[in-house]
């Protein structure tokens, strides 16, 4: 098995060459291989009598640099399949380079790194930036957001064309201002040095860029991050922590019930009215309840939101195996079906009823539905529609007799059961009862809201109208809004 002697070039100067580098390449008599012959040094050392053959055609078959690097790790491990070979890359062979990672994973080969300078530490120095203070250091060819730590000192390396950079740019300004500085800095401390800062707005206009560039991104304060989740977490911590707000500071699971509930139902309303930026807002209410009662669990010690976050994930991953498994699904239909067939599972075990699972705190309405819901999937529910019809029949003439008795108790049980039987026919039709007695609601809100803009314009209040004057004016608000409701 022969070797792969991989030597570093630095970061665009001869003269940061190490001289044990230097020695190596100036008097081999092996084959040399370079990613790329786009390098100052490579330059310097062909006029030094060095002979290299470079890999730069590759990037002109592919689209994508993963194949590129593929291709370039295979070739070099053919070549050296006959004799020692050494191989070059900019800056250090552990820096960035997917080619050198890809040749330490082929079976076929020995790998040798024999040094180089990093770039990096040029980089450094050139910026004056010490990274004891925090940094990351990203691939631009694969940014992700998700990846960026906004408080550290960033340095994206591989930012070798316009378009590299405009996509860097479009990525960070989903963070950051247009007019946040960022410092382009190209073959650092070499005789071809360039750095250039400027607005983020301004990376892929009017700045040169080419195979040595790199674009560091200062630290962001964390109050020009309020976006983020780890500031939302802080800012909550900081509420109920010492020299926090009074009020957050004495809430418990049992004052903020309601709260949510609020939350919840205002967030309904927005939807209702198809008010985006009120949605915004209103999710923001109920992110807020989810997070002190985390917070709460937090300082009592129970759990936090880490937790709550880490126990939906695993749950949603669970429950989609056709996502994140390998079954396969046809339809929407059979992905409920998987769902409540892992939901079972998970509950195996467990003693209680079966409609131990509806919360008891449901509205009525949402909650006859959820039991009918639970008692039909185990077969417990009428065949026929017609049959519940009878029931709903059945049920109000029950409620009749009650009234004929005179017995209020009686009369609110048989109520009751009449609400039960109209959830269950409206359930057997596929029609969601809660929406249905919302549109209903909003319909007699805006016809009667009419009614009183009707007498406002005849400038007397709805009060002074008589019974019969208020069916005229229900009659008119109805024609009026006809086909708006």
């Amino acid at each position: 098995m022969k070797t792969v002697k991989i030597l570093g070039l630095g970061a665009g100067d001869l003269e940061q060459l190490p001289l044990g580098v230097y020695r190596q390449l100036i008097h081999t008599n092996e084959p040399v291989y370079s990613r790329t012959l786009d390098h100052p040094v490579i330059r310097n050392l062909e006029n030094e009598g060095v002979n290299f053959t470079g890999f730069d055609d590759v990037y002109e078959q592919y689209d994508q640099f993963t194949a590129v690097y593929e291709e370039i790790a295979d070739k070099l491990a053919d070549a050296a399949q006959e004799k020692d070979i050494i191989y070059v890359v900019p800056g250090h062979p552990m820096l960035a380079e997917r080619t050198v990672q890809l040749l330490l994973e082929d079976q076929r080969v020995d790998v040798a790194i024999q040094g180089g300078q990093s770039y990096l530490d040029d980089v450094f120095s050139a910026l004056k930036v010490d990274p004891i203070e925090g940094f990351q250091f990203l691939d631009a060819t694969a940014l992700d957001r998700s990846q960026l730590q906004l408080q550290n000192h960033i340095v994206l390396c591989q930012v070798y064309d316009q378009m590299i950079a405009s996509e860097v740019k479009l990525t960070l300004m989903e963070d950051l201002p247009p007019e946040y500085p960022v410092t382009v800095i190209t073959a650092a401390r070499s005789s071809e040095e360039e750095i250039t800062e400027v607005a983020l707005q301004e990376l892929d206009r009017f700045v040169a860029v080419n195979n040595l560039t790199s674009v560091y991104i200062p630290p962001v304060q964390k109050t020009n991050l309020n976006h983020k989740f780890f500031r939302l977490r802080e800012v909550i911590r900081t509420l109920r922590g010492p020299g926090g707000c009074p009020w957050d500071q004495k809430q418990t699971h049992e004052s903020l019930r309601r709260y949510l509930i609020e939350e919840a139902y205002e967030f309904i309303d927005a939807v209702n009215r198809l008010d985006d930026q009120n949605m915004a807002e209103e999710l923001g209410d109920v992110l807020l309840q989810v997070m002190l009662h985390s917070q709460i669990g937090e300082d009592e010690g129970f759990f936090t939101i880490d937790d709550v976050i880490a126990s939906i994930t695993e749950k949603m991953i669970r429950r989609h195996p056709h996502v994140f498994g390998d079954v396969q699904v046809n339809d929407a239909d059979e992905v409920v079906t998987n769902w409540d067939q892992i939901k079972k599972q998970e509950k195996t075990g467990s003693t209680g009823s079966l409609l131990d699972s509806v919360p008891t705190s449901f509205p009525a309405l949402l909650q006859a539905e959820e039991v009918q819901k639970k008692a039909a999937k185990v077969g417990f529910d009428w065949d026929k529609v017609e049959l519940v019809e009878d029931k709903v029949k059945e049920e109000w003439a029950e409620f009749l007799e009650a009234k004929e008795m005179n017995d209020p108790d009686e009369m609110e049980k048989e109520f009751g059961d009449w609400l039960f039987a109209i959830t269950n026919l409206a359930r057997h039709y596929n029609i969601n009862g809660e929406t249905a007695l919302q549109r209903t609601n909003h319909k007699f809100r805006t016809r009667f809201s009419a009614m009183e803009t009707s007498a406002s314009n005849a400038e007397r209040t709805i009060e002074d109208y008589s019974l019969d004057e208020l069916e005229e004016l229900w009659v008119a608000a109805k024609l009026k809004h006809k086909g708006e409701e």
